[in-house]
C-alpha cells in the first residue's frame, strides 16, 4: 500500500470516530513532564486523545504527518505511559459493580479487576493483577475505599471471592448475577476490544505497561459519559 493510500486510511480512520470521542475536556490531562518533551502541548494532548479514542498509534502518527509534526509511534505511547492518566478520585456512589475478568498478555494470563459505579456507568477502579486470590480481592477494595466514598454503597457481587472480601470490610452487598450488573459486562467487553487492540500493536508488554493503558483507556472512556 503506497503512503497516499495509507494517510487516506489514517483519515478514514479518524473520520470514523464519533466526535463525542474527541470533545472532552483536554484540561483535565496534566502533563507534568513537558519541560522533557520537544512537542507542543496541544499536540500531545491531540495525539493521547486520539490514540485513547481508539485511533491505532500507527494512524495517529500518520495524522501528525498529516499535520507536518513528525513523531513516532513509540514517542506517543510514551505520553500516554507519562501522562498516567486513571480514574479520578471521590466518587460518592450508591450502587457499585465489582467484577474480574482473564487478560491474556503475551504467554501469560493476567485477572483485570474493576469497579463501575452503576448510576453514572463509570469506571472507579481497574488494577490488573497476576491471580485471583481472596487476598487480592481484599487488596482491590481496599484500594477503592481509599479512592472513593464507599462505605455507604451496596455492592453488587455474583460470588466468587468477592463475597469473603466484602465481608473483611464491612461493606454491604447483594447477591445478583443479572439486572444491573449487566453493566459492568458491557464495560469489560469494552476494554477487551480496547486490550485485543493493544497486545497487536505492542509486543513483549510489561504488566505495568499494560496496566497503565487499561487504566488511561477507563479515565478516557469516562471523559465521554
Amino acid at each position: 500500500m503506497g503512503s497516499v493510500a495509507i494517510r487516506n486510511e489514517a483519515v478514514k480512520d479518524l473520520t470514523m470516530l464519533s466526535f463525542d470521542r474527541l470533545s472532552g475536556d483536554s484540561g483535565c490531562i496534566e502533563l507534568e513532564f513537558l519541560e522533557r518533551e520537544a512537542t507542543p502541548e496541544p499536540a500531545m494532548k491531540l495525539g493521547i486523545r486520539l490514540h485513547l479514542a481508539r485511533l491505532s498509534l500507527s494512524n495517529t502518527v500518520l495524522i501528525f504527518d498529516i499535520l507536518d509534526v513528525d513523531r513516532h509511534r513509540s514517542t506517543v505511547h510514551r505520553w500516554v505511559q507519562k501522562a498516567d492518566l486513571q480514574p479520578t478520585d471521590g466518587a460518592d456512589p450508591n450502587h457499585v459493580a465489582v467484577d474480574e475478568t482473564v487478560i491474556q498478555l503475551n504467554e501469560e494470563r493476567y485477572w483485570l479487576y474493576a469497579a463501575v459505579d452503576l448510576d453514572t456507568n463509570r469506571l472507579l477502579h481497574v488494577r490488573l493483577y497476576p491471580t485471583r486470590t481472596i487476598a487480592i480481592t481484599s487488596m482491590f477494595l481496599s484500594e477503592l475505599r481509599e479512592k472513593h466514598q464507599v462505605g455507604g454503597a451496596v455492592f453488587l457481587v455474583d460470588g466468587a471471592p468477592w463475597l469473603q472480601a466484602a465481608h473483611r470490610h464491612g461493606l454491604r452487598f447483594k447477591h445478583i448475577i443479572h439486572g444491573n450488573r449487566n453493566a459492568v459486562e458491557r464495560v469489560f467487553q469494552e476494554l477487551k476490544r480496547r486490550t485485543n487492540k493493544f497486545s497487536n500493536t505492542f509486543s513483549h508488554v510489561e504488566p505495568s505497561t499494560a496496566e497503565n493503558w487499561l487504566q488511561a483507556s477507563a479515565f478516557a472512556r469516562n471523559q465521554l459519559i
